[in-house]
Parts: C-alpha cells; structure tokens; sequence
C-alpha cells in the first residue's frame, strides 16, 4: 500500500465512531497487531526507548526514523509517531517522519528539560509542526497533546484551553493524556470540535470512551509493559522453579505475522 492510500486510510478513520490504535514496540510486535485486525499504528515513545535499554525520551530522532521506517515496512497499516516535544525541530521532525512512511505525528506542549510550556509558545509549536505536515501533499495527520494532565496539573479548565488552542492552530487530532474519567472525556470532547484520541485505562472500556466522544483510542506503552510483565513471571518461574512449562505453546496469530507479506 502506498503512503498516499495509507494516509487516505487513517484520515478516514477519524471520520466516524471510534477506533484503537494500538502501540508496538519493534516490527515484530506491529506484524501482531496487523495479524490481529487493528486498522493503525502508532509508536510508543517510552516502549521504543525500552527497546534501546533507555527511558522515556532516550531515542534520537535518527534512532526513531529509523523504527518507524522498520515499522511501515513491515506492515501495511497506517503508522503514526510519538515525537515527543519535536526533538528541537517539530517541522523538520514531521518532515523526518513523512520521509520514514509515517502518516501521521503528535507534538506534545512539554520539554525535556522538565517543563510544561505556556500556552501560546505551544501553540506556535504546533503552527510550525502543522505547516510543515499540511504541506507534505498528502493528509499527514497532526496530533497536538496538552501533557498537563500527567506532568502534575490535573485542571481540566487548563487542558480545555490548551486544546482549543492547539486546534485554533492548525492541529488535526487532539490527544490529553490522564483523563481518567467518562465525564472528563466527554468534557473535553464537547469543548473541541476535531477529534480526540484518548489514553487507555484499565478502568475504562473502549465502548465506554467511545460513548463519551472519543474518536481515538491510544494505549501508550502499556502493551509493551503487559509483554515484558509475562516475559518476567515466565523467566521467574525458570530461575526459581526450574519451571520449563512456561515455554509450552505457540499462538497461530505469531505464525501469521511472521509469513511473508
């Protein structure tokens, strides 16, 4: 599938109702995923970092290209990229992505150095970041986040405002991370008027976020937490039971994944 028609594919499915846009971590995972019926990607930037054996924004934005490029060759699902706080660059970065295969990218309003930013310094960040997407000739879709709600300021009134902000700038998608609520979903939904992707939670059900407005569900690094958690009780068994059972099995979907596309 060409670029063109993957970006034709994910515009479309933030057309109506609401879908899952799961987060591998490596090209084997996303061959998963596309095996198992989800319709897009998008990276994980704490999951992709795990792989390299670093933390959340520990990859180089040579190293994403890089995974991104892997993760569009590998499967034929539309791929969008986490990039963070731009890697400095949020044009050139949206630039870097497209050329990768990406189709799509968010932009969040807080800074490596540990800060969130005003509202009108991000909001230029996501002017800059949308310019450069919206001119690449084909629907590149940006994601423009307000990160207050996880970075120690949980107020609503503020992320409303970040968010109408960032689409009066040129985004496409709006994303607030941390809403842990129904009704604050709904809230912010009703407050915007392009969609919103929201983060999963274990509390919540897709049927439930979906309800409130929700056109995007997102699951962050979580999927790379669920399979590390089974690879630790797996090898715990090993080390401390001398347990060999816990290596019985193989899922036809990884059979699937892994033939030629």
């Amino acid at each position: 599938m060409s670029q063109a028609d993957r970006a034709a594919a994910f515009a479309a499915l933030h057309e109506r109702g609401a879908f899952v846009i799961p987060n591998p971590l490596d090209a084997g995972s996303a061959r998963v995923l596309e095996a198992l019926g989800f319709r897009a990607l998008a990276t994980t930037s704490s999951g992709f970092a795990f792989t390299l054996g670093r933390p959340d924004g520990g990859a180089s934005l040579d190293e994403l290209a890089v995974h991104v490029a892997a993760l569009t060759e590998a499967t034929s699902l539309p791929v969008s990229v986490d990039l963070e706080d731009g890697h400095g660059d949020a044009p050139g970065a949206i630039r870097r992505m497209a050329e990768a295969g990406a189709v799509g990218a968010s932009i969040e309003d807080w800074e490596r150095s540990g800060s969130l930013l005003g509202v009108e310094r991000a909001a230029e960040r996501v002017a800059a970041a949308a310019e450069a997407a919206h001119a690449l000739g084909f629907p590149f879709l940006l994601t423009a986040r307000a990160e207050n709600h996880i970075r120690g300021s949980a107020d609503l009134a503020d992320t409303i405002a970040r968010l109408q902000a960032y689409e009066a700038a040129g985004a496409d998608v709006l994303y607030a991370p941390g809403l842990v609520t129904v009704d604050e979903i709904r809230v912010v939904c009703e407050a915007v008027t392009l969609p919103v992707n929201v983060l999963a939670r274990p509390n919540l059900t897709v049927a439930a976020i979906a309800a409130a407005g929700a056109r995007r569900i997102s699951v962050g690094g979580a999927l790379t937490w669920v399979a590390m958690n089974a690879l630790v009780d797996a090898a715990t068994a090993i080390r401390d039971h001398g347990d060999l059972s816990v290596l019985a099995g193989r899922s036809p979907v990884l059979d699937d994944a892994l033939r030629e596309r």
